[in-house]
Parts: C-alpha cells; structure tokens; sequence
C-alpha cells in the first residue's frame, strides 16, 4: 500500500467513524518499532507503522488509525485527547479502535534489568536501589536532605 492510498483509508476512516474530514496528512513511517503509529500534535500529521499492516492486515491497522484519529479530532476540538482522559477512553470506544497495537512477530521483549547499585544516605541510613550508576554527589536523600553514597551490590564501592 501507498502513503497515497493510505492518506485516502484515512480520509474515508475519518468521514465515516467520525463525521469530520481528516484535513491533514498520512503516511507510513517504517522506522516505527515499538508503535503501531503516532500522532504529531504541532502539525497534525499521523503516522503509521507499515509492518503492522504487513503481519497483521487492514483490519488491524484500521483499528490504529481510529486511535490516532481519536488524538487528532479530540486535539483540534480542545477536548480531552491523551490516553489518559476520559474523553478519549469514550471516543475510542464508540469508534471502535484498538487501546494498543499487537507486538510484531519475532520483536524480542526486553528483559528486566537487575538492580546493581544502591544509594545509601550516609544519615538516616535510607536506601535507593539503582540499575545504573549514577553520580550520588548530584543527588541528596528524600527523606533528610542529607548526602547520598553509592555502592555496588556485589559489595565494592
């Protein structure tokens, strides 16, 4: 499919489900991973992930658009359009889009970084466990303002 023809499923996406004309434009971004698509809030422009539409079909990816028209209708109305609102929650709903797009086939899931740091308030004792080093000389502690030291968690500092 085209980003031409794309922009006309929009158009006609927009006019039936919604009642309004989609005046601005839809293309296809294929450097989209982890996003079925986007919406851009300055230009109004939408974007859509070409290798769901690939894996999964036009019903799908009808399903995204409905999501991202829901943003862009919302948006230009000045109503609630962010996930979030409940106006949005209703318009997704009537329309019938999809709240998240599926996971592309052979996508890795990322894996859960261990904890291997710990912040230790060098006062009340308070701890702040850490996956990544940090600069503890940046930060204080929450509790009681007081400095902050950093440890390993295999016990080297």
């Amino acid at each position: 499919m085209s980003n031409e023809e794309l922009q006309e499923w929009v158009e006609h996406i927009s006019l039936e489900s919604f009642g309004v004309p989609f005046r601005h434009q839809a293309r296809f971004n294929a450097r989209l991973s982890s996003t079925g698509g986007r919406y851009f809030m300055k230009s109004h422009h939408i974007e859509i992930n070409p290798h769901q539409l690939a894996a999964f079909g036009r019903s799908e990816v009808e399903k995204i658009i409905k999501h991202e028209l829901c943003h862009y209708h919302l948006h230009l109305r000045g109503m609630g359009y962010r996930h979030r609102d409940a106006d949005f929650k209703a318009w997704l709903a009537r329309v019938g889009g999809s709240r998240h797009c599926q996971t592309l086939p052979g996508r890795l899931e990322r894996k859960p970084q261990p904890y291997r740091y710990k912040l230790v308030c060098v006062s009340c004792g308070q701890e702040y466990l850490r996956k990544r080093k940090m600069n503890p000389q940046r930060y204080r502690c929450g509790k009681c303002g007081s400095k902050l030291r950093l440890l390993a968690l295999d016990g080297t500092p």
